[in-house]
């Protein structure tokens, strides 16, 4: 265990090193709010036993502080490249009842597709100005959702572990 100044104790935990500081939200539900720090696994897919350096705490500490600044405008581009990836890849199943069996669930703006990712997962904040953010996809759960941001600009939405 170490303890930083912004996330409090960071501790091992099962899937590489946790924040004592937690997501709180009012978009998400948030379970526990976990706040991962740095990558859970290095380039040659062992697992990073080494704690984070003070330097990289205070690095992550930059990176989530401008996100929570920043988490306004990351909603609003988060439900429409959400939604947009629900059109591409889900709707044609979702919305015919005669591929799903089911009634069609007509989630036809953003704000009605995000009732579906609003179970949060946890945060995986790394170097370089990126997060993770990972979702309890309610529309495939085989492979739930990962939004990846650069800077606050989403760039990537992929299954969890794709981007």
């Amino acid at each position: 265990m170490v303890q930083h100044k912004y996330w409090g104790k960071v501790e091992e935990n099962w899937a590489g090193f946790s924040a004592e500081k937690v997501l709180t939200s009012s978009y998400f539900n948030t379970n526990n709010g976990t706040i991962f720090l740095g990558e859970e696994y290095d380039e040659e897919g062992e697992e990073i036993v080494a704690f984070p350096s003070a330097e990289e705490l205070d690095d992550f500490e930059n990176t989530y502080s401008s996100f929570i600044v920043k988490l306004d405008k990351v909603l609003e581009d988060i439900k429409e490249k959400t939604f947009e990836r629900y059109r591409k890849l889900y709707a044609s199943f979702y919305e015919d009842k005669e591929k799903s069996g089911e009634d069609p669930l007509d989630i036809s703006t953003k704000e009605k597709h995000f009732d579906y990712i609003q179970d949060l997962g946890y945060i995986r904040v790394l170097e370089n100005g990126v997060i993770k953010i990972i979702i309890r996809y309610k529309l495939d759960t085989e492979h739930g959702m990962e939004i990846k941001l650069k800077d606050n600009t989403i760039v990537d939405i992929a299954g969890i572990a794709e981007t």
